[in-house]
């Protein structure tokens, strides 16, 4: 493996950042470090740049022991959520910044930052100030700059945090493609998941200083290890006692679960249902209007649960009486997630069409 942590842990005064953290990338991987506020992630990112040195375990780049090396010595290009460009040089100088403190040739400077340029979409821009660019323009700058010495590893640090949501969409598509095409191996923090999702090969959940999973998105998501993965990756609904749902009644006694949109289906009284004995009463708390569909707010019991209905379906009104069907949960056990489908459809329900 290309990047490697092995049970690191770090402490800042009395509260513990990191908790045996051990995770391994392979080369040319681009990797998500993702998690709430305060779970530990950018100490991490900070251990890996040098930035930080942990209390113990070991860090490993491309299969040396970098714990005690200095951050100018371990390959790694960083980029800071605030850009931090020299407000007082030209795009060209601010590129050019790593590779002068390297001494590199004035001839191989211009030639570098000229094919950085191109590949950042700003061939033209070299003599402009970062005052005279939009905030998307100085993030790629930021990228040409960590990326102009050739490090081996990219580190970015919430790079899509100070940007507004069309441009930070458009950097998602343009950051993925660019690392591709370089194939560096590259490991980005971020608390929006539909970034990591979008962006990342590879997903390291942490929460509260430990890390709770990694893997591919599809897999976290189809497959969430703990109770905190399965309600952090996707939107959930957390239903307490869920063994008091119909269907789940074999769930842990108390055990909370977590709810998926996708696993709930919904029925107007107009229509026919044929597994009435599998579904709760709801009644239709809120709609919103999301394009192809309704996002619906059903109060079952105790939770209200949120899920989507196809417009094409018979009209439903805030106060409606509905049929609400939960086909699956992820039931909380003894710390892991593990998904339980509806037991009333065992028998006659295992090949129906939900239209989901």
């Amino acid at each position: 493996m290309f990047v490697e942590l092995k049970d690191v842990s770090k402490t800042f005064g009395q509260f513990q950042a990191s908790k045996s953290v051990s995770f391994a990338l392979r080369q040319g991987a681009l990797a998500a470090l993702l998690g709430p506020s305060g779970s530990g992630k950018t100490t991490i990112l900070r251990m890996i740049a040098g930035l930080e040195s942990p209390d113990s375990g070991d860090i490993i780049l491309d299969g040396q022991r970098v714990n005690n090396l200095e951050p100018s010595k371990r390959g790694i290009g960083f980029v800071f959520q605030s850009y931090a460009l020299f407000r007082y040089m030209t795009v060209y100088d601010n590129i050019a910044f790593g590779l002068k403190a390297q001494k590199t040739p004035k001839a191989k400077i211009k030639d570098r930052i000229q094919e950085l340029l191109t590949l950042i979409g700003l061939e033209g821009l070299g003599g402009r100030y970062p005052a005279q660019l939009s905030g998307g323009q100085k993030q790629r700058v930021a990228f040409a700059r960590a990326l102009a010495p050739s490090p081996r590893i990219l580190l970015l640090d919430e790079p899509f945090a100070a940007i507004d949501a069309k441009v930070r969409r458009e950097l998602r598509s343009w950051l993925r493609r660019m690392i591709s095409q370089l194939k560096i191996t590259s490991v980005f923090v971020t608390h929006d998941q539909a970034e990591a999702i979008e962006v990342a090969d590879q997903i390291i959940v942490t929460n509260q200083g430990r890390v709770e999973q990694t893997g591919p998105p599809i897999e976290l998501y189809r497959s969430p290890a703990t109770p905190f993965v399965a309600q952090f990756i996707g939107e959930s609904t957390l239903a307490p006692n869920c063994q008091n749902l119909i269907g789940f009644e074999k769930a842990p006694p108390g055990a909370h679960g977590a709810i998926r949109p996708e696993f709930v289906h919904l029925y107007s009284l107009k229509e026919d249902f044929q597994f009435g004995q599998s579904a709760q009463d709801g009644r239709i708390e809120s709609l919103a209007f999301r394009g192809n569909e309704l996002e619906v707010s059903v109060r079952v019991g105790e939770i209200s649960i949120v899920t989507g209905y196809s417009l094409e379906r018979p009209p439903l009104a805030v106060g409606d009486p509905v049929k609400v069907l939960i086909y699956r949960l992820y039931a909380f056990d003894q710390g892991q997630a593990v998904l339980m489908a509806n037991s009333r459809l065992a028998n006659g329900g295992a090949g129906y069409n939900f239209h989901i």
